[in-house]
């Protein structure tokens, strides 16, 4: 793992013996590395995972019963690590009304007690400042809670709240603003909510806070958001990843380059190995770990029928 400037990266990635290549980082950045791979004598793969607003959607039912409690875990989500997540949740979708409005009034309570905090370096820190700033300054956007202390080059947490129509209308609220920031969005409709759906760029990760007969009445939603994101999460908010089989961190472009993969868990392993079939090979000339003596040990391994004579 290297790091260092734009133009070391591009030199590594622009090598011949480099054969394929993982990134974190902007879209910017993704997209330069993803350019350069492709555009090689002999082009490479390139698995870039570029950013995400990470949308949770909250249903009528959920609200009304559990909006206070949903409103504490969603500040502490997007806040984590001084809202340095790649799974922080950007924007929060439900049906403006009472209930909206309790849960908005909850969040931004709870937001201005929220401490600022050191991000991870003063560039982060800079770009942060400048897209809550455009945020701000956007019309029909209102700040819903900031933090209310303040500390020199310290990230304070900020809510901001919009509606629908003015969401649809401005895409610069779509896109990503990496820190402790998000925005709450409140629909008319059901029909509006699904729209708001469909819109979204594609996804790491989508969260549905809802009840039985809130998925009962929202199937139309959850068809949608299983085309934008990698993972779909019900009654959880998404930061954090565990590394186990059954991880999927990936999405669709431009939250990677690459939805087919993930860049956590057991099945990130298949980014960097190419498959190869040896054919009629004699047994003595395979590889040994293909060899029949030892495939047949290895499957006993898998199985969990090993003895000592297989140790």
């Amino acid at each position: 793992m290297v790091h260092g400037t734009n133009e070391i990266s591009l030199h590594l990635v622009k090598h011949p013996a480099t054969k394929a290549v993982g990134f974190t980082g902007s879209l910017q950045g993704g997209r330069a590395l993803f350019d350069a791979a492709a555009t090689r004598p002999e082009p490479i793969p390139v698995y870039a995972e570029m950013g995400s607003t990470n949308p949770v959607f909250i249903l009528p039912e959920a609200l009304k019963k559990n909006g206070a409690a949903i409103a504490e875990q969603f500040v502490q989500s997007f806040t984590l690590g001084v809202g340095q997540f790649c799974t922080n949740p950007g924007i929060a979708i439900g049906r403006a009304g009472d209930d909206w409005k309790k849960f908005a009034e909850r969040a931004g309570e709870l937001t201005k007690a929220v401490a600022p905090g050191v991000m991870l370096h003063r560039g982060i820190f800079e770009k942060f400042e400048k897209g809550a700033d455009k945020f701000q300054k956007t019309s029909g956007v209102n700040v819903a809670g900031k933090s209310s202390a303040e500390a020199k080059e310290r990230a304070g947490a900020i809510l901001f709240a919009t509606d629908a129509k003015t969401f649809r209308e401005q895409k610069l609220l779509s896109e990503e603003v990496f820190g402790p920031s998000t925005l709450l969005v409140g629909c008319g409709t059901t029909e509006e909510l699904e729209q708001i759906a469909r819109g979204l760029h594609g996804q790491l990760t989508a969260s549905i806070h809802g009840t039985d007969e809130d998925l009962a009445r929202h199937k139309n939603l959850i068809a949608i958001l299983k085309q934008k994101v990698g993972r779909l999460i019900f009654n959880q908010f998404p930061t954090g990843v565990e590394v186990c089989a059954a991880m999927q961190h990936g999405g669709p472009y431009p939250a990677t380059t690459d939805s087919r993969t993930t860049s956590v868990g057991a099945y990130a392993i298949k980014r960097f190995a190419r498959p190869v079939c040896f054919q009629n090979f004699p047994d003595a000339a395979l590889p040994p770990e293909l060899q029949n003596k030892n495939s047949r040990n290895l499957w006993r391994l898998v199985d969990n029928q090993f003895t000592k004579s297989d140790l």
